[in-house]
């Protein structure tokens, strides 16, 4: 049986609001990279799934003193690594005839062209446009790690989705060799040395963290639960050599919420902020077929409901978290990841925090490239207190939707839906909604 909270005021609920639309527009905002002089490229976001399609936008430039021509290729060959290293090209298209532009002194233009993200990219990926100087950023969700390659690109373009080859006068179409492609090593040569602006810098270390959804169930009453992350590289290393020790360190944010959909005025029954700062590698070692992979998150981290007197709750807690991954040759990526806490500095209102929550987070994840994502968590505490969570994410663009994101299905059973009521025990309760980050 849920606790009902007070109306929340005016002024808190603005902001709240104020808090999640802040929250939100920092998760969303796109890696951008400068290319050369006069035009610049960028991709609409930050991570994507493999399989699935982005946008690549190019803005072009007229700083001359007179006015000039130009006219946007109908497509670009890009570059891109797959899980085990291997580089793979594919074509990027505009979705209609190139238009020609006359840019006064002055003035721009604009052009934006379609992307697929092959289904075997995995993790970060520093992505090159064939026969420009240019380097874009792209988190492709998932386990693993993508590096910068200095060799020529020597193979053929191939599809995203199929990973067939691209018929060879397509590719001569888009001004590329279909046999082979430059090294990105040449556009990081090739690329001037410019300024970045302190926003561009803040927002080319943000990725994401923890999934991101929002879900409405009706079990006694309608409620909803969302979950907002993101999290932020606190060193960004090179393109041209492996990260150091202090360069794999980030803050991390996570906000969860549980509102009432049915009550007066539909107030929030509780809230967790849970600020952390971590040392994070997904790839510290690999096997030589590199199926296997172990990675490795450890840090601090502080959750709390915001909330004063009676209601208030916190915890505190260091924790150690090994990923275990096995990548299928499909594409397809099982994680074992369970979560080792210890509590300290603990709060004189939850004492008996770890009595319902228990030490360890066990977490089972499994990906398919452009396809379903399944995870569950189960919990232990004190006297057979468990608690089990299920998440369940579908491409909405596989159903048939011109639409981004998943359809996501939730499922909790236990203690601690909210931080607020940690030792009362919830019914089952199914959720179902959207999923940004699954």
């Amino acid at each position: 049986m849920m606790t009902t909270m007070h109306c929340p005021s005016p002024r808190m609920v603005f902001r709240s609001r104020m808090r999640w639309q802040l929250a939100a527009a920092l998760l969303l905002a796109a890696l951008s990279s400068p290319a050369a002089a006069g035009i610049s490229y960028r991709l609409d976001r930050p991570a994507a799934v493999a399989g699935e399609s982005v946008r690549l936008e190019a803005v072009y430039f007229n700083d001359t003193d007179i006015a000039v021509n130009w006219q946007a290729p109908r497509q670009l060959v890009l570059q891109w690594r797959a899980a085990n290293g291997a580089v793979m090209r594919s074509l990027a298209a505009l979705p209609s005839d190139p238009p020609a532009f006359r840019v006064q002194v002055g003035g721009f233009a604009r052009a934006a062209w379609n992307v697929t993200v092959p289904v075997q990219a995995r993790g970060m990926q520093t992505i090159s446009i064939e026969g420009e100087p240019a380097l874009l950023a792209l988190e492709a969700t998932g386990q693993g790690g993508a590096s910068l390659a200095g060799a020529p690109a020597d193979v053929p373009v191939t599809d995203p989705r199929t990973g067939t080859p691209v018929p060879a006068a397509e590719v001569s179409a888009a001004g590329a060799s279909p046999e082979a492609g430059p090294p990105p090593t040449a556009a990081v040569a090739a690329a001037p040395i410019a300024p970045s602006s302190p926003f561009e810098s803040f927002r080319s270390a943000l990725s994401a963290y923890q999934p991101v959804y929002f879900d409405v169930g009706t079990r006694g009453r309608t409620t909803a639960r969302f979950q907002i992350s993101a999290k932020y590289r606190l060193f960004t290393p090179p393109a041209d050599r492996p990260p150091t020790f202090a360069e794999h360190f980030y803050l991390g944010y996570t906000q969860t919420s549980l509102w009432d959909l049915q009550g007066d005025s539909m107030p929030f029954l509780d809230t967790t902020f849970n600020p952390s700062i971590f040392w994070l590698s997904e790839n510290l070692w690999q096997s030589g077929n590199r199926n296997w992979r172990l990675g490795l998150n450890t840090g601090v981290e502080h959750a709390s409901n915001g909330k004063d007197g009676d209601d208030s709750r916190s915890i505190n807690d260091a924790y150690l978290q090994p990923a275990v991954n096995y990548d299928f040759d499909g594409g397809s990526t099982l994680t074992f990841a369970p979560k080792v806490k210890g509590y300290f500095a603990k709060a004189s209102e939850n004492p008996d925090y770890a009595d319902y929550a228990g030490y360890v987070d066990w977490n089972l994840r499994w990906a398919q490239p452009n396809g379903l994502v399944a995870s569950a968590m189960y919990r232990q505490g004190e006297h057979a207190r468990r608690t089990t969570q299920l998440d369940l994410a579908y491409p909405l663009r596989r159903l048939g939707l011109d639409m981004n994101g998943y359809v996501h299905v939730q499922y909790f059973n236990g203690y601690g839906e909210t931080l607020l009521d940690y030792n009362r025990r919830n019914t089952s309760q199914f959720r179902i909604g959207l999923s940004l980050v699954p």
